[in-house]
């Protein structure tokens, strides 16, 4: 393995561990540390929850430090809460704690491979990029970036230093968005121009600042909580941990659209290899200041690429369908469609349809010749089975598989399916989306430039202000 970093160029034995550090451990982080530590765990369908196994039957990765700004007990927090930081410490004697991640890094330098990001998304930018800038190899949550300039700059850094990195869009691994591909490559639905995305369901309604400033809860680290966003007082609204939702908040978050976009929009640019958009155009509410969007309609127009022919992409959350849904009796499964010169092609992250079913009727997949995830036959395992015994197969395979890709390229520089040179773009265009609603203009995008050539009031929105100590 050939790493361009000199403190990150280690050669590891057949057997040997990954040094992994963890920053964000409750919730999606202790998720994401039970598949990489393979500990003494079930996983549980629904919302990701974690039982402690009745023997250890897995090993996975030496799991050395973690981090996380909350270190209240679990019976200081709200009800319900799942996986709270203070479990996930307890799970890990052996690993050294602390509550700021620039330290960790600092003092442990020499004792850390990878590092694993799992923290609100206005953080996730400032840590991957320290972490690949002392040669670790990083997985990262999506979105990723938390503006259109980080985004860029996590690709550029992750080739400079030529660390594995990868993006947490786990669906990525299985075996349906690979049986898409295929069907979309081989001209099934003929040459596709149009991709249409609604994942249903509205977001939350816009608010104000709170003007209230209850005291910090004792444990709850509230400066390293906001790290490089600007300075506000406490408020709970603004934890998960505290009763309050960081996602809904432009300096935390994307809102809705943040949150899932990196996962529906990753077919989409796998199967239509997209990279940058030339233009996008936003519909929804008049934009509030703080909060992102209840209902939100983007549209991107993206140029050919080689033979393959412009795309128009959409995406729309709300409970108002998009057009091509509300002229079409779709079953309700169907988040996602392709739209071609001889059909449409049905998604979601488990299924897909021919549509209209009756031209199709008669259809025979092509033979499966993108090969599987890599880590596709570690889920097999029967202590994988075993520990994901309430979820179907599909999900295993994703699960497990996504993950296990990076820790393989961490070891022997095979590579990841949503490395940040192929995902950047994807949290590129996320922003370029919020940017959009936000300004209220049509952006017309330079991807060359990193500028917008029509609206340049809509370039300070590009990057982020960072407080002093806090910035990359």
């Amino acid at each position: 393995m050939i790493l361009k970093d000199a403190r990150s160029a280690r050669s590891y034995q057949a057997n040997e561990k990954l040094r992994v550090a963890a920053v964000g451990i409750g919730g999606m982080g202790a998720w994401n540390l039970a598949h990489f530590a393979g500990e003494n765990v079930e996983f549980l369908e629904g919302n990701m929850l974690l039982k402690p196994a009745t023997r250890p039957v897995m090993t996975g990765e030496n799991i050395v430090a973690l981090c996380d700004v909350d270190e209240r007990a679990a019976g200081q927090l709200i009800p319900g809460r799942r996986s709270p930081a203070s479990e996930t410490f307890a799970r890990y004697p052996q690993a050294k704690r602390y509550l700021d991640y620039r330290r960790m890094l600092e003092e442990m330098d020499d004792q850390i491979d990878a590092v694993v990001v799992s923290t609100p998304d206005h953080l996730h930018a400032p840590i991957s990029l320290a972490a690949m800038r002392r040669g670790k190899h990083v997985y990262c949550e999506k979105p990723g970036a938390h503006s259109v300039v980080e985004g860029r700059l996590m690709a550029q850094v992750a080739a400079e230093k030529g660390v594995a990195t990868q993006l947490g869009a786990q669906i990525q691994a299985s075996e349906n968005y690979r049986r898409i591909l295929e069907m979309i490559r081989a001209g099934v639905i003929g040459s596709v121009q149009e991709c249409h995305i609604w994942p249903r369901g509205d977001g939350a309604a816009p608010s104000d600042r709170p003007i209230e400033t209850p005291p910090v809860p004792e444990g709850f680290h509230w400066d390293l909580f906001l790290g490089a966003a600007p300075y506000r007082p406490y408020h709970p609204t603004y934890s998960r941990g505290c009763g309050g939702n960081w996602q809904r908040w432009w300096d935390f978050g994307c809102g809705s659209f943040g949150n899932m976009a990196g996962h529906f929009f990753n077919l989409a640019f796998w199967a239509l290899d997209l990279r940058y958009p030339l233009s996008v155009e936003a519909e929804g509410p008049p934009p509030h200041p703080e909060t992102a969007p209840r209902r939100l309609h983007l549209r991107y127009q993206f140029p050919a690429r080689g033979a393959l022919p412009p795309v128009t992409l959409t995406w729309t959350h709300g409970s108002e369908p998009p057009p091509i849904f509300a002229e079409n009796k779709f079953p309700d499964w169907a988040w996602g469609v392709f739209r071609g010169t001889e059909g449409m092609l049905l998604v979601n992250y488990d299924r897909w349809m021919l549509w209209p079913e009756q031209k199709f009727a008669r259809f025979v997949p092509p033979a499966p010749s993108i090969p599987p995830s890599i880590g596709m036959e570690i889920s097999q395992r029967p202590e994988w089975m075993a520990a994901f015994r309430a979820l179907p197969s599909a999900r295993r395979i994703a699960e497990v598989g996504h993950r296990m890709e990076w820790v393989a390229a961490c070891k022997t520089g095979s590579p990841t399916s949503c490395h940040f040179g192929y995902s950047g773009p994807i949290m590129e265009a996320i922003h370029l989306g919020a940017t959009a609603y936000r300004t209220g203009s049509r952006l017309d995008w330079d991807a060359a430039r990193l500028r917008v050539t029509n609206a340049p009031e809509a370039n300070a929105l590009l990057a982020r202000t960072y407080r002093p100590g806090w910035g990359m």
